[in-house]
């Protein structure tokens, strides 16, 4: 099994590594479903690191439709995981019908190259999966990240088996959404996947003494200023053992 961290920071990563995991998804802004991370983040989490930086390419939260600069940005972000060495980058690309944006992926695949390329949950938000599959297959597309179009992996199970079986050897279905110590095994079981990815976080309090509450840095998301989310060693070191106990 290959187990997957989503992470955003190099406190993260290192628990990641530590923790047991083959590859990390380097993301910023997890509160959207990860954005791209900043140069200087990549740079030093790529330093850190002995196991596979894949690299989330994602202007903005949201939908998956981007304008033509919101492609030129992808487009330069792409090139910069590329030089500073990053395994694989991360994106996902629609049209307005749900249909797989494919002159755009093609061209960020192509682009890419050397680097492995993930499809990402975009793919549960598409119109035919099975169709999407074969089409990412053709353009030579590593691996697809998905719950099987719903919530969370346990809930997309039959949909998730039959793509596992769709794909074969040709591409990857990397099962994630939800994933847990309490259901990794029954996920792996019932679908038949060989890839896992999975955040693993707790809240960690600020050691700040001098406090001023009601004072929020965004609002959408009514934070709390003095508590945050944090990549935990110890969840991740759960879910991979409950996996291989199962296994």
């Amino acid at each position: 099994m290959i187990f997957e961290i989503c992470i955003d920071s190099v406190e993260a990563a290192l628990a990641a590594q530590a923790a047991g995991a083959q590859r990390v998804e380097l993301c910023d802004n997890l509160v959207e479903g990860g954005t791209t991370p900043s140069l200087g983040m990549l740079r030093i989490v790529r330093r850190a690191m002995r196991v596979e930086i894949n690299c989330m390419i994602r202007p903005r939260g949201g939908d998956f439709y981007y304008s033509d600069d919101e492609f030129e940005v992808m487009r330069q972000d792409v090139l910069a995981a590329r030089s500073e060495g990053a395994n694989g980058v991360v994106f996902g690309l629609l049209l307005p019908d749900g249909s797989l944006d494919l002159a755009r992926t093609k061209s960020l695949v192509d682009l890419a190259r050397p680097m492995s390329v993930t499809f990402h949950r975009a793919f549960d938000l598409c119109r035919d999966p099975y169709a999407a599959l074969e089409q990412l297959a053709d353009l030579g597309v590593e691996r697809i990240l998905t719950s099987g179009q719903a919530a969370r992996a346990v809930d997309g199970l039959d949909c998730l088996a039959k793509l596992v079986r769709q794909a074969g050897d040709r591409i990857i279905l990397l099962v994630g959404g939800g994933v847990k110590a309490h259901n990794v095994a029954e996920i792996i079981r019932k679908t038949g996947a060989k890839e896992v990815h999975f955040a693993a976080r707790s809240v960690l309090e600020s050691p700040m003494l001098h406090r001023v509450e009601g004072v929020l840095m965004g609002s959408a998301y009514s934070p709390n200023e003095y508590a945050r989310k944090v990549t935990d060693e110890r969840l991740i070191r759960e879910v991979i053992e409950a996996a291989r106990l199962d296994g």
